[in-house]
């Protein structure tokens, strides 16, 4: 049976979503005008979420600071970011797909591969089921999808990006040299900016050239890992399947771009004491420990910088967590540099009895730990602000607020950002 994979993308989803609701109450459809969605113009924390196809022309670009697209486009109408609007649209789409294909996996918020192998009895014609399922999902909720076709997900994915939006495109193996290897070698799915600088500084500028490419100068340029993945793509070589089940997570992080710089260890210190209580009781409610903490900062250069420590016990515990943190945030400051963003991530994840044998190896652990699985109980069910660290009472409200719920919304926040840079 021959493979036949769906790649079902909604067209700017944030603001798309945001212009559906408008349209339904009679209002002017943002995806006609210069329009995106972002945070307050006000404060630093402000990026651009989504845009429409009238703002891209004045060079509005997804993750820019809102005060940047201002400046290019003085008319562009904003609209704040709703995520539980953002969460009901994304059910109601994922419910649509799910009437045409046996196997669905979401893998965003506004996307998901649909596995249409076997189902040519039932639809004999795959473009016309794909746009039978782009048009029921325009027509029920408002918004338009792309359809990308192909035998494997790679290959879906990267046709549902050709021409948008309400576009259904094919990419099969045999039309890969055609439709793919023309294309810029960043277009290819998993390469970045960083990446793709590489490449071209030894002349590889377009997929079709990755392609044809020796592997060893690729493993040379780029790593042994990602080099031989990226000669995979480019060649269309792609055998991952439609999970009917997401992957367990392999980490949790949480971070914060700050509305004003940070210029003392004590002011990041508190923030960090926040951000580790918020990504520690995330572990908890999913029964989880980790192994290793690390820390990310970035100043104004906007360079990310990171160390980690590996955990001699593994621990969901937010006061080791922050122990840890504050010591590597001490190694990895200069003390001088004014900072922009914060970050903590928990990674070597233990699960189920692998976490139970390192479990607490004496009565103050484990105290501490149903103590703090206490305090989650009265988070959830009377709000996140219900129980506060006396020492973290100066962080900002906005801060504290927003990153204590921030583990909760990390998935609906669609950032593109190219993990493998």
């Amino acid at each position: 049976m021959e493979r036949l994979v769906f790649h079902v993308d909604v067209n700017s989803a944030y603001l798309s979503w945001e212009a559906a609701r408008r349209v339904s109450q009679g209002l002017e459809d943002l995806r006609l005008i210069p329009s995106a969605i972002g945070g307050d113009p006000a404060k630093r924390t402000g990026v651009i979420l989504a845009k429409s196809i009238p703002a891209k022309k004045y060079g509005v670009q997804t993750g820019e600071p809102v005060a940047a697209a201002l400046r290019k486009c003085p008319q562009l109408q904003l609209a704040r970011p709703d995520f539980t609007l953002y969460e009901k649209n994304s059910k109601a789409f994922i419910a649509i797909c799910r009437q045409y294909a046996p196997v669905v996996e979401q893998v965003s918020i506004d996307e998901c591969f649909l596995d249409m192998s076997g189902t040519a009895y039932l639809y004999p014609d795959p473009l016309e089921i794909a746009c039978r399922i782009k048009d029921h999902i325009r027509d029920a909720l408002g918004f338009t999808v792309n359809v990308g076709i192909s035998r494997n997900k790679l290959l879906a994915k990267m046709a549902s990006d050709f021409e948008k939006p309400d576009k259904v495109h094919t990419l099969f193996p045999e039309e890969i040299a055609a439709k793919m290897w023309p294309l810029p070698v960043r277009e290819l799915f998993s390469v970045g900016s960083a990446t793709a600088e590489k490449l071209r500084r030894s002349s590889i500028y377009t997929i079709g050239e990755l392609a044809a490419s020796d592997v060893r100068v690729i493993r040379q340029l780029v790593g042994v890992k990602l080099g031989d993945q990226l000669h995979a793509y480019a060649n269309g070589i792609d055998d991952s399947p439609v999970a009917t089940e997401p992957e367990e997570a392999k980490g949790y992080s949480i971070s914060t771009t700050l509305e004003d710089d940070v210029r003392s260890a004590e002011d990041a210190k508190r923030i960090l004491l926040v951000l580790s209580d918020s990504v520690s009781a995330h572990m908890r409610r999913e029964g989880v420990q980790a192994g290793c903490v690390s820390v990310t900062i970035r100043a104004n250069d906007f360079k990310n910088r990171s160390h980690q420590r590996h955990l001699d016990l593994v621990t969901d515990i937010s006061d080791e967590i922050y122990t840890v943190a504050a010591e590597l945030f001490d190694e990895l400051w200069d003390k001088k540099t004014p900072l922009r963003l914060l970050g903590i991530a928990l990674t070597d994840i233990a699960r189920g009895e692998e976490a139970q044998l390192s479990l607490f190896a004496d009565a103050r652990r484990e105290r501490t730990r149903k103590r703090e699985q206490a305090i989650d109980a009265i988070r959830q069910k009377f709000g996140a602000d219900t129980i506060v660290r006396g020492s973290s009472l100066e962080v900002p409200v906005s801060v504290g607020r927003r990153y204590r719920a921030r583990a909760e919304q990390e998935r609906l926040e669609k950032e593109k950002t190219d993990l493998l840079d």
